[in-house]
C-alpha cells in the first residue's frame, strides 16, 4: 500500500516539473498552461499525452 501511494506521489512530482519547465520555455511565446490541480493531476494519471492534448486546447481556446 505504502508502494501505491508514493508512486503517485512520485508522478504528481514529475508532472508538476513537466509543467513548470513546458512553463518557462514557452513563456515567451505566450501559450502558458496554469498549474493547478487538474492539469497536474491530468498528466499524472494520462502522462505526456495529456500534456499534448492541454497544449492544444490551449492554442485552439484562447
Amino acid at each position: 500500500m505504502i508502494k501505491v501511494i508514493f508512486k503517485i506521489i512520485k508522478r504528481i512530482i514529475i508532472s508538476s516539473f513537466f509543467l513548470y519547465a513546458y512553463n518557462l520555455l514557452v513563456q515567451p511565446i505566450g501559450l502558458i498552461i496554469p498549474m493547478n490541480i487538474f492539469t497536474i493531476g491530468a498528466m499524472a494519471i494520462l502522462g505526456v499525452p495529456a500534456l499534448l492534448c492541454l497544449i492544444f486546447i490551449m492554442i485552439f481556446v484562447y
